[in-house]
């Protein structure tokens, strides 16, 4: 086991020690859930927690449900709170429990994928360990599978981080990337119902330029594989 893979103990006796790490994050989850249910009427509560739930299960990601939970009618600031605390309190999970984690049947099987696929990511993405504090913000705000609370934390720890600087990161990162989908969303739908045109035309926009950035991006990564940068004939 890696060494950033080792645990510490934030009191002596075992049975506190965990009983502690895994409350902190649970007790985090019911007071924001609480938050929830005070501000929000049942059904808008129990549509939220459906858009939660669709969050953590694969393969729906925040560029996804948070569009998704303001064409419902969620407010668009909320929404992209709630997505935004599901990636810091699984990130402080990981950060204190990650040793059970690793024994949880279908997260353990996943996190270990991942520890495999993040080192041959962070290979073939040396940006990451360049930019080190910007390069874990930012990966954690790419609307991809796995950049959330648990794939940050991860690849955090990978790159040398302290678990403080790995929170603080995902925290960063989160809300960024949750705000700044959740206020793209609300803009684009609020031109299509103004005028429907205009609204597809920024869509289309919006496909154009996520299609020309991954062909971008991907061009980029194939190209830092080969020697010198240079493609052989």
């Amino acid at each position: 086991m890696d060494h950033w893979q080792d645990e510490e103990k934030i009191f002596l006796n075992p049975f506190i020690d965990r009983g502690v790490k895994l409350g902190a994050p649970f007790l985090v989850g019911v007071a924001y859930l609480l938050f929830l249910y005070s501000v929000l009427s049942s059904n808008d509560f129990l549509l939220m927690g459906g858009i939660m739930i669709a969050y953590v299960i694969p393969p729906a990601g925040k560029e996804f449900v948070i569009p998704v939970g303001i064409a419902l009618g969620l407010p668009w600031w909320l929404i992209a709170l709630s997505i935004s605390m599901l990636d810091v309190t699984s990130g402080l999970f990981m950060a204190l429990n990650f040793d059970l984690s690793l024994k949880i049947p279908l997260l353990g099987l996943w996190i270990g994928r991942f520890i495999v696929g993040g080192r041959r990511y962070i290979l073939e993405h040396p940006w990451l360990e360049k930019l080190y504090f910007i390069g874990l913000v930012f990966f954690v705000m790419l609307p991809i599978r796995g950049t959330g609370g648990i794939g940050g934390f991860i690849v955090g720890r990978m790159l040398g981080m302290s678990k403080k600087e790995v929170l603080c990161e995902i925290t960063l990162g989160a809300f960024i990337g949750c705000f700044a989908i959740a206020g793209g969303s609300r803009y684009i739908l609020g031109e299509i119902r103004h005028d429907l045109m205009t609204g597809l035309v920024l869509i289309i926009l919006v496909a154009v330029v996520i299609l020309v950035s991954n062909y971008g991006y991907q061009y980029y990564n194939n190209m830092q594989k080969k020697p010198n940068g240079i493609q052989k004939e």
